[in-house]
């Protein structure tokens, strides 16, 4: 099985960064608008996520822990048909009104590694400015 991992720090507070990332109804389109054009649930525990390049994927709400900011879901369908997926992302305190993104992907067959990676690439300085301007905007008001 292949595993990707990429962090990334967010110049925003843990709790601030928790709002977006924790949110599986929205998260999605509220953390990558333009990169992801649309996110519906389909019930509590699924949605279809539509990226600008038309890819969809579905999935599933494997765990959400907010004492622990950490949200798991797995890809059961879409543009890929892995064998298995299980995707996390975690929120660390960094210093000061900072906090550490660590995203990670567990994915068979092994090949799907790589778009998986070349996604999560474009996808976490979109993020990163994303929530950073929601944190200076909450600042200003």
């Amino acid at each position: 099985m292949a595993t990707v991992i990429r962090e990334i720090v967010i110049n925003a507070t843990p709790s601030e960064v928790w709002a977006v990332i924790g949110d599986f109804a929205g998260g999605p389109t509220k953390m990558a608008p333009g990169f992801v054009t649309d996110t519906r649930l389909e019930d509590p525990e699924t949605r279809l996520v539509t990226f600008i390049n038309g890819h969809l994927a579905r999935e599933r709400l494997i765990a959400r822990d907010a004492s622990a900011r950490r949200i798991v879901w797995a890809f059961t369908d879409g543009w890929a048909k892995p064998d298995h997926n299980n995707a996390a992302m975690q929120i660390h305190a960094d210093g000061t009104d900072r906090s550490r993104l660590v995203w990670t992907h567990d994915v068979l067959p092994d090949n799907l590694a790589e778009p998986l990676a070349a996604a999560m690439d474009g996808g976490l300085p979109i993020i990163k400015q994303t929530i950073e301007k929601r944190a200076a905007a909450a600042v200003e008001n």
